[in-house]
């Protein structure tokens, strides 16, 4: 029988939390290093489609040593660059790949990676592209990263998207039919962030009305998430 909460269960990102399969088990084994202070290795770019957990272990390795995260997607200055990691033990950047084209930031995002680097602190950054591909990078950047440990993440084959599924059931402490996991599989598009927001606005409904996860419960809340962002 399902049980029901007053209050959802969310997971931290943590390395727990994290679903291995095919597609990520290498990113999973160098993040790990990572965030072992012990481990020599003290450079890792991780790279894959968005949803993939790239940043689910990013934050995962800043948890394991106290350090802050910084996505591109924020928007910086040099300036809050260089507090955001003042006296961190890494340097953690997410989403590379949105790297303003600005020439101060980008000299300046050379200058703090070797700030860290150089004195062997650990540096991970992550983006959707390799990072040849990165477009507003400095070339000595793009090189260095090269140096160290690169992982693609990629959790978008079926059999992977359903492991995560069931994963994100069992952290929400319910279970779902197989039947249920193939409907919303079918449903959503291959981003992992996709598959997630549908299963999380399904758990919601449920919990709202008190009701089981079952396959026409599934369908409903398809068709009220379908309904409401063709009205956005």
């Amino acid at each position: 029988m399902q049980q029901f909460f007053d209050f959802p269960v969310t997971p931290a990102c943590s390395f727990d939390s994290f679903v291995v399969c095919d597609g990520n088990s290498a990113a999973l084994r160098f993040a790990r290093q990572m965030a072992d202070s012990a481990d020599p290795e003290n450079l890792l770019y991780l790279h894959g489609p968005s949803g993939s957990g790239k940043t689910h272990l990013l934050k995962a390795i800043g948890q394991a040593l106290n350090a802050p995260y910084l996505s591109c997607r924020e928007g910086f200055t040099m300036e809050d660059l260089a507090a955001r990691f003042a006296g961190a033990p890494l340097l953690l950047v997410d989403d590379l790949h949105l790297l303003p084209d600005d020439s101060a930031l980008r000299a300046g995002l050379w200058q703090i990676f070797n700030d860290f680097y150089g004195v062997g602190r650990k540096v991970t950054m992550a983006g959707l592209y390799p990072p040849r591909e990165l477009p507003n990078l400095d070339d000595h950047l793009v090189s260095r990263l090269l140096w160290g440990l690169v992982a693609r993440v990629d959790a978008s084959d079926d059999h992977s998207r359903r492991m995560i599924l069931k994963k994100i059931a069992e952290d929400r402490q319910v279970r779902i039919s197989d039947d249920v996991v193939e409907y919303i599989l079918i449903t959503t598009s291959r981003e992992v962030g996709d598959l997630i927001s549908c299963f999380d606005a399904l758990y919601h409904l449920s919990m709202a009305e008190k009701r089981k996860i079952t396959l026409p419960l599934a369908r409903e809340s398809r068709e009220r998430q379908i309904t409401e962002s063709c009205a956005l």
